[in-house]
């Protein structure tokens, strides 16, 4: 069962980072970048995604070491912000996508085991409430930790956008710098991120995760 139960969490990663990474490249070809269209990124296909170590090697070593926590990467979908029709806020926007897809299937996911408890009244039942949760909980902390002001993730693009410019020194050390910053976070500061990922789940739900 257990070996089952992995499976199934390395899955809904993959989906998870999937809809991530498409979501990025739909959003930059809506504002008419079509570089990720043109690379056949557009798709759910998770070979045109998967990146070998972090997809799969990263988050099954995680799994099965117990720490606690689910971390990898897709291979990230080509945008060239020179395409994009909204200068300004064009590359935010790109950005927040990815997380707003996490959190969406979040809700959608966490609604249906919060207001439709028919559902789970089976045997069956039983074991979409593990696996829903499972996917409340993975895309949470995708979006989250994405969300994070630290490059390249996601939050940085839009930190970005909005610093001032007398702020370009921290932007430049944050970039030039960005594999230790980032590396230093997931192994200490990851943590830190997991109650707010907690309450998320709870807000959502009604009930804690567990």
């Amino acid at each position: 069962m257990e070996i089952i139960s992995f499976i199934f969490i390395i899955l809904i990663f993959l989906f998870s980072i999937i809809i991530h990474e498409v979501s990025h490249g739909a959003m930059a070809d809506y504002l008419g970048d079509p570089t990720a269209k043109l690379a056949g990124r557009l798709t759910l296909n998770p070979i045109k995604h998967l990146d070998p170590i972090g997809s799969i090697f990263v988050p099954l070593m995680l799994i099965i070491s117990r720490v606690g926590i689910i971390f990898g990467w897709a291979k990230p979908v080509p945008i060239n912000p020179f395409n994009l029709k909204d200068k300004v806020y064009g590359q935010a926007k790109v950005a927040l996508a990815g997380p707003l897809a996490n959190i969406l299937v979040a809700l959608i996911f966490g609604i249906a085991l919060r207001f439709l408890p028919f559902l789970f009244s089976t045997q069956i039942g039983a074991k979409l409430i593990i696996i829903f949760s499972y996917i409340v909980w993975i895309n949470l902390v995708l979006a989250i930790f994405n969300l994070m002001p630290i490059p390249p993730l996601d939050g940085s693009h839009i930190l970005f956008t909005f610093l001032p410019k007398q702020f370009d020194k921290l932007k430049i050390f944050l970039i030039q710098y960005q594999l230790f910053i980032l590396l230093f976070f997931i192994f200490f500061g990851f943590s830190l991120i997991i109650p707010l990922v907690k309450w998320a789940f709870h807000l959502i739900v009604g009930i804690p995760f567990s």
